[in-house]
């Protein structure tokens, strides 16, 4: 791994960095996972290390201007002859929160697409996304790091390897680009690459090709100055053909440069002690409160009260195979046959979907569904439940496994990822195999712990007892920058 230890403190000695973050999310504006969460959480924490970062996401429109302040209006975005007029707007933050307005290419009713089809011209969104971030480092904030997230960001650094290379503002300049999940690419045909105003000569394989097609993703990693992903398994991961999406070629070629830094959350909004969205408080020292959150959980789903002696499963989940849907197929029945109780909130892949809502109408009385989205319900499930499967076929890292641990709810999960690194033998329960059968065992396992009523309890105490808080994660990414800048 480049540059030491994933958790090497930050070297105060060394100058304050200044950070823009340039992401397609960021919570609580706009969200579709993990990335926003990470995103909306850690610029305040970097501040903990001396840290200055700011945040540019596009301005959808399903953000209001209502509450927002314009910073910069008409902003020109040049793509070769093509100008987009955008303005830039700033939300209220512990931080430079900058949103870049351009209604012809973001104020659509989706972030990426809709009705399940991407839009057309995404790669033209995101890469003038790319281009506005490099105008707010120019005009509103003096950047060191560009710090981007995911192939929407991907084209910062070609950007920056050719069109700004000789441009004085930018001499000296870094840019880190995460992978928080590989398996999204921002592949788009050859034919786009007069339409983005890129040097042709970046068409190669250890450019933007991938097999034919160019690669959003594939610039971050191959002019990128350093590399990282949100775990130190998935970092490993990634690097063999079985996870690596056909990079991982390229991501062994800069092995040195790549490291992993596991996700932190944000206890302000995951706590049952604090959290107001559930029923009932609670505390490690009293858990009274967790007992009338089941209760009141199996009401809102319309779950017999005999299932408060017997375990009760919680999910919340995108339903498709990334996430382990499949092995569900495969083993529903089995499960409830284990009498044992099931309420699972997602939306995602319509056979998924369908397959969740047919489970329902099967075992009635034993499992209970919600198709889409609802934060609220999904803390009420965290809180509610016993345990929590995610059964992912990978896990770049995993938030919901480090929200139940939290919340007392012992989590079932496959061993990949940032689940691998999160949970062990005394706060939660793994299976290492790939396949129906090795999920039913994790969760017999679990069931049969259940049993046992103080040995669950020391059990959820000890998952409780866990910080995850972004303190570790800050201080390492403040280290990587540092480090970044310190190169010549």
């Amino acid at each position: 791994m480049w540059g030491g230890p994933a958790y090497s403190a930050p070297c105060y000695n060394s100058p304050v960095a200044r950070v823009l973050m340039v992401s397609s999310e960021a919570a609580p504006l706009a969200k579709t996972g993990g990335l926003a969460d990470v995103v909306g959480s850690l610029p305040s924490a970097l501040q903990a290390y001396g840290d200055e970062a700011a945040v540019l996401i596009p301005r959808y429109g399903s953000i209001d201007l209502k509450g927002l302040r314009r910073v910069f209006e008409r902003l020109p975005i040049h793509l070769g002859p093509t100008r987009y007029d955008a303005s830039v707007y700033q939300a209220p933050a512990e931080f430079p929160f900058y949103l870049l307005d351009c209604p012809p290419l973001y104020g659509r009713e989706g972030f990426y697409g809709e009705s399940g089809l991407d839009y057309p011209d995404n790669h033209i969104r995101f890469a003038v996304l790319c281009r506005g971030a490099i105008a707010v480092a120019r005009t509103l904030f003096k950047t060191e790091v560009f710090h981007c997230h995911d192939w929407q960001a991907g084209l910062v650094p070609a950007y920056l390897r050719t069109t700004f290379a000789t441009d004085p503002t930018f001499l000296g300049v870094k840019t880190l680009f995460t992978i928080h999940n590989l398996g999204y690419q921002g592949l788009f045909p050859k034919t786009v690459l007069p339409e983005l105003a890129l040097d042709p000569a970046l068409f190669r394989p250890d450019g933007l090709e991938f097999f034919g097609s160019v690669s959003y993703v594939k610039g971050g990693i191959a002019l990128a100055d350093a590399l990282n992903t949100v775990s130190p398994t998935y970092a490993k991961q990634i690097q063999t053909p079985e996870y690596g999406f056909g990079l991982d070629g390229a991501l062994r070629a800069r092995a040195d440069a790549l490291s992993g830094i596991l996700n932190g959350v944000d206890y302000r909004d995951w706590n049952p002690e604090t959290d107001p969205l559930i029923p009932a408080r609670y505390s490690a020292e009293d858990l009274s409160g967790k007992r009338a959150c089941k209760e009141a959980l199996l009401a809102e789903f319309g779950l017999p009260h005999d299932a408060m002696e017997r375990p009760l499963i919680g999910m919340v989940s995108r339903l498709t195979r990334q996430k382990g849907a499949d092995l569900l197929t495969e083993a529903a029945g089995q499960l409830v046959a284990e009498d044992v109780y099931l309420v699972a909130l997602g939306n995602g892949d319509p056979e998924y979907e369908e397959f969740f809502e047919g489970m329902a109408a099967e075992f009635p009385g034993r499992v209970a569904v919600r198709i889409g989205f609802d934060n609220g319900l999904a803390h009420r499930i965290e809180a509610g439940a016993d345990m929590f499967l995610m059964p992912s076929h990978y896990e770049p890292c995993g938030l919901n496994q480090i929200y139940s641990l939290k919340y007392g709810t012992v989590p079932v999960v496959r061993a990949t990822g940032g689940l691998d690194d999160t949970i062990e033998a005394g706060t939660g329960f793994k299976f290492q195999e790939y396949t129906g059968a090795a999920l039913l065992e994790a969760l017999r396992e679990a069931v049969r712990a259940y049993a046992n009523g103080p040995a669950w309890r020391d059990t959820m105490l000890r998952g409780m007892a866990k910080d995850f808080s972004w303190k570790i994660s800050a201080a390492a990414y403040s280290a990587l920058y540092r480090r970044l800048l310190e190169r010549t």
